[in-house]
């Protein structure tokens, strides 16, 4: 049996998401809130664009300071740290 191995970075196709949607991330969330970091789209889109798997810093970046201060405090007492 011959198994070809698929490298889902450089070789997949994204479809697009919902129009209902955000269509950085594919999760429905306020413009001013962060992208969800742990979406896979999220994470295969911003690869493909950039070149690195996004961070929670990355998808807190378009956010005020005030929101960004608010989701590291809440993210830092769940032990995540950025």
């Amino acid at each position: 049996m011959n198994i070809k191995q698929i490298d889902l970075v450089n070789e997949g196709t994204l479809l697009p998401c919902a129009p209902d949607v955000c269509q950085e991330c594919a999760v429905k969330h306020d413009p001013e809130m962060p992208h969800d970091q742990q979406s896979l789209y999220y994470q295969y889109k911003f690869y493909q664009e950039n070149g690195h798997w996004p961070t929670w810093q990355d998808a807190l970046s378009h956010c005020t300071p005030e929101i960004q201060d608010a989701w590291n405090q809440a993210l830092s007492e769940e032990g995540i740290m950025i």
